[in-house]
């Protein structure tokens, strides 16, 4: 199917507007989908490619839908649940350049189905390392290429069979114009000398493992720091498990089958009957009702368990910056010093401080400094926290003499007038 072309942009605008859209199909069956994997073979270019989950929805995060856009070739939207392993298509593709916006998005849920990217441009960080003041991407789009790009539905259950053709047709536009915009970019950012800098943060977000898995997810619960005593807790986690293990069983977002409000609210109460769990005004949702059994006998098996949950858990996080000045006065002043130079390189360079440098990363190498400060040791131990060697390049000397002279500015005195 071929791309959208551009209207004339009304007067007194300063852009365009999409002209209508051929109609869509979606690609759900082998002997079409090889026919296409082929077409796109024959194609010339990187490769334009989005995905649409359900997210909110359903339980998994899989992708409902898969669009394809190369130049050459045209648009191709394919039927993941239907079409299963991409392992053709990625044959075909791999070592092409994939364009993708925010692909951290999107990279789990295309590698499941057998697409691995080797060589990514990414429209979204790439739109932050050149400085623009928004990059979602239909302002993006508009930026650069003059053209408004409707999201309506953005928020949809991709899921849905039939897709509606608008839906189709909004997730089409998604891809036709990643190509030309990727070149666009790409001129701004070489034309910063920026080129390199997003080479190494494309590449990096290739390296980055993004199936972290918390080791004990129930505490993602809403609102679980509120929740006093070990029984309570390990209700709290008893009725998040269950409720996770339906959700999955069934293919939901957990959410939209008991909200996190109400196992909270049960955990809080531990109601001492099943009438008494069923009557709690904030037990709502969906499934609280038809699956009243299943929460019960969670609440019980938290009242039973001799495996009760510590209120609070091991962490390497660190305090608020907020409270460093109490906790940690040195460090406090590392940060200070560091942040302010940070600042001045990221309005100088026009990229977001927090992409100049990891903040959290910031943070660390101030409250826990090498030994001696030097800009090696300040190099190694932003290295070892996966910094990439322009943020190196740009701050690791500016932050090893920051830190050195805040170490020799005296404390506050607390001296009063007499």
């Amino acid at each position: 199917m071929s791309s959208a072309t551009d209207s004339a942009a009304p007067e007194g605008e300063s852009h365009a507007t999409q002209a209508p859209h051929v109609p869509v199909d979606v690609i759900d069956d082998r002997d079409e989908y090889l026919a296409a994997v082929a077409a796109i073979a024959a194609g010339h270019g990187p490769i334009g490619i989005d995905a649409e989950r359900a997210s909110g929805y359903r339980y998994s995060q899989r992708a409902y839908l898969i669009q394809i856009f190369r130049r050459g070739a045209g648009t191709f939207l394919f039927d993941p649940p239907a079409i299963g392993d991409f392992s053709e298509l990625n044959d075909v593709i791999a070592a092409e350049e994939w364009i993708l916006h925010a692909a951290t998005q999107d990279l789990t849920c295309l590698r499941e189905v057998g697409l691995h990217p080797t060589r990514l441009f990414d429209t979204e960080l790439g739109a932050r390392i050149a400085g623009l003041p928004r990059v979602g991407l239909g302002t993006v789009v508009e930026h650069l290429l003059g053209i408004h790009l409707a999201k309506e539905h953005s928020s949809a259950d991709w899921s849905t069979r039939p897709l509606p053709q608008s839906w189709l047709v909004y997730a089409a536009l998604d891809v036709e114009l990643l190509v030309d915009l990727r070149e666009a970019l790409g001129d701004v950012l070489e034309g910063d000398g920026k080129g390199d800098i997003a080479r190494q943060e494309f590449e990096s977000v290739l390296a980055r493992d993004l199936s972290h898995v918390r080791a004990e997810p129930w505490r993602r619960l809403s609102g679980v720091h509120s929740i006093r005593g070990g029984k309570n807790l390990a209700v709290a986690r008893e009725l998040w498990l269950a409720r996770d293990a339906y959700a999955q069983e069934v293919d939901t977002a957990p959410g939209r089958l008991v909200p996190d409000g109400a196992l909270l609210a049960a955990a809080k109460l531990l109601p001492e009957s099943k009438r008494e769990l069923s009557s709690l005004r904030e037990f709502s949702g969906r499934a609280s009702r038809t699956q009243i059994d299943r929460w019960w006998q969670a609440i019980l098996a938290g009242l039973a368990s001799t495996d009760v949950p510590a209120s609070r858990v091991a962490s390497d996080t660190l305090p608020p910056p907020r409270v460093w000045s109490d906790k940690n006065p040195a460090a406090d002043r590392r940060l200070k010093a560091a942040r302010a130079i940070m600042a001045e390189f990221s309005e100088e360079m026009s990229i977001p401080i927090e992409n100049l440098l990891t903040p959290d990363h910031l943070r660390r190498v101030a409250w826990n400094p090498p030994a001696e400060i030097t800009l090696e040791s300040i190099s190694d131990a932003l290295t070892a926290l996966g910094a990439r060697q322009w943020q190196l390049d740009v701050s690791a000397q500016s932050i090893a003499e920051a830190f050195v002279e805040a170490n020799q500015t005296p404390e506050d005195s607390n001296d009063t007038k007499s």
